[in-house]
């Protein structure tokens, strides 16, 4: 950021321009704890009770470590929430759409039957 624009109350200026990222600690600590997620991915995968319900639980910890790489090394977690809006409204729209298809197929295939009212 330059003087002029701190100096005159630039709308994105700051006094410090490293205030708001974190140090290489906080790097470190994500970085642990996406490897217990990992760590936790391949347990649940060799544990034969729970085959049942094996994707769901691998979904749940894709998304929780999908989460974490966004927050902290993309940096939306310290950026504007306009980035994170920006980001996450397509995800979630896209996530939908995949989720209504899956739905769809699944009922003309027969594996799904519902009524609609």
């Amino acid at each position: 950021m330059s003087d002029y624009a701190i100096e005159h109350g630039h709308a994105g200026a700051r006094e410090d321009p490293t205030d708001a990222h974190p140090g290489p600690v906080v790097y470190l600590v994500v970085a642990a704890i996406l490897t217990v997620l990992t760590a936790a991915e391949i347990t649940v995968f060799y544990v034969s009770a729970l085959q049942p319900v094996l994707v769901p639980i691998l979904l749940v910890l894709a998304v929780v470590k999908f989460a974490f790489v966004g927050m902290f090394y993309m940096h939306l977690y310290y950026d504007s929430k306009v980035f994170t809006i920006f980001f996450a409204a397509p995800l979630l729209l896209a996530t939908l759409i995949a989720l209504g298809l899956l739905l769809l197929f699944s009922h003309l295939a027969g594996v799904l039957s519902f009524t609609i009212p």
